[in-house]
């Protein structure tokens, strides 16, 4: 006998193409549907209304289903209340959770519609009273009464942008530098709009920043005030001091792109000087560290993260080896954040996109078009590219910009 589910979906479905995902979710799932209610926004800006009965061999199928379109919006018109199971053991949720988007989600209590705080993907909704909260499972306490099942939860996707025209040139590959140049423009109207509401600008810096030049460019942001906190791998530190202390990257003179006598050995020597002076802000503060991206933060008070990995070399003192730790050291910088800047780093982009809300912006840069196509590709759909040399962006950004924030 079939099982049947009646669901609706409000926002705005045609333009931001979510009412021909959920038709092609069900007909991947062996599904059938009929539309019993459709009313179309008679405006750009009215939201739409979908309401389906949906129809599937088995309930096995239906909950499938249900797991891939509640994600894009689409939520049960009956089911009361958010069910809720009790967490036994610290770290060990139930084995029915509802695993989160990055989207607004709500869950009914109590018969009202409660948003749920701290919004990330991949974590389990934890109720206390008539509050929600997104958690990791590592974070899981026992006691903790969490989601389970696919009713009383409703996800509201971002739509695309009113104004998307103005970034349409995004989504495609830039090679021109007058392209560039309006990539430059409009993500500088980015960081003026996530100031005025607030909001942090957050980058994301690879060690490319150095190879390319970029560090001129990006130490002239944080010391205008464009950039708020920097979050990055143990390289980026060690490459930047390298380049501050010793004129070379990798071994690599700046200045004329000629591998330096015995540089091989300088990014071990600006460890090594890191450790004598006592850390980064050890050495900015005797005198031994003068210019550079760990200069700037340091005298700007602008919080940097370095986080460690299995290849790092030292790594610096400042460096968080245990990924947990630089898990959480990056979530709370990125807490306030209203624009991600990312330059040149698919590793911590990635990492970085997986702790956001879909509603912050994130701008990707790097002279790799694979690199924002894999951002998108693992969740972090608001993401938009900017294919170039990370130091060309971060110079012309920088003069974009100019005066102090």
């Amino acid at each position: 006998m079939p099982f049947e589910e009646v669901v609706e979906a409000e926002g705005h479905l045609i333009d931001s193409h979510v009412m021909e995902q959920i038709f092609d979710k069900v007909v991947e799932s062996n599904g059938r549907f009929e539309v019993e209610q459709f009313r179309i926004g008679r405006t750009n800006s009215e939201p739409s209304y979908l309401r389906l009965r949906l129809e599937t061999p088995s309930k096995q199928q239906m909950d499938h289903l249900l797991a891939q379109i509640l994600p894009i919006g689409c939520s049960p018109v009956e089911g009361g209340d958010a069910a809720l199971k009790l967490v036994e053991r610290d770290k060990c949720a139930p084995e029915d959770f509802y695993s989160t988007s990055n989207h607004h989600t709500f869950v009914r209590i109590g018969g009202e519609w409660v948003e749920v705080q701290n919004q990330r993907m991949d974590a389990m909704i934890v109720v206390r009273g008539n509050e929600a909260w997104c958690r990791r499972l590592r974070d899981l306490k026992a006691g903790d009464m969490v989601v389970t099942g696919m009713h009383g939860i409703r996800v509201a996707p971002e739509s695309k942008e009113r104004d998307r025209l103005a970034f349409a040139f995004m989504s495609n590959e830039i090679s021109s530098e007058r392209q560039v140049e309006t990539a430059v423009r409009q993500t500088a109207a980015l960081a003026r709009q996530a100031l005025e509401q607030g909001k942090t600008i957050v980058a994301v810096a690879g060690p490319v920043v150095v190879h390319t030049g970029g560090v001129a460019g990006l130490t002239r942001l944080i010391r205008n005030g464009w950039i708020n906190a920097v979050l990055s791998g143990n390289a980026l530190g060690v490459h930047d001091i390298e380049a501050a202390l010793l004129g070379t990257s990798l071994g690599v003179r700046m200045e004329d792109g000629r591998q330096a006598e015995h540089g091989h050995r300088n990014h071990m020597r600006a460890i090594n000087a890191m450790y004598h002076a006592g850390g980064i802000r050890g050495a900015v503060e005797s005198g031994r560290l003068q210019s550079g991206v760990m200069y700037e933060c340091v005298k700007n008070n602008v919080p940097f993260v370095l986080a460690g990995s299995l290849r790092d070399d030292g790594p610096l003192p400042e460096t968080i080896t245990d990924m947990n730790a630089a898990q959480d050291a990056y979530a709370a910088l990125l807490k306030p954040a209203g624009l991600v800047i990312c330059l040149g780093s698919m590793l911590h982009s990635i990492a970085t996109g997986n702790m956001l809300p879909s509603w912050v912006k994130i701008v990707c840069v790097d002279i790799n078009p694979a690199v924002a196509t894999k951002v998108s590709d693992r969740g972090t759909g608001q993401a938009v590219g900017v294919v170039t040399d990370v130091g060309l962006f971060l110079d012309l950004l920088s003069k974009e910009l100019g005066a102090k924030a």
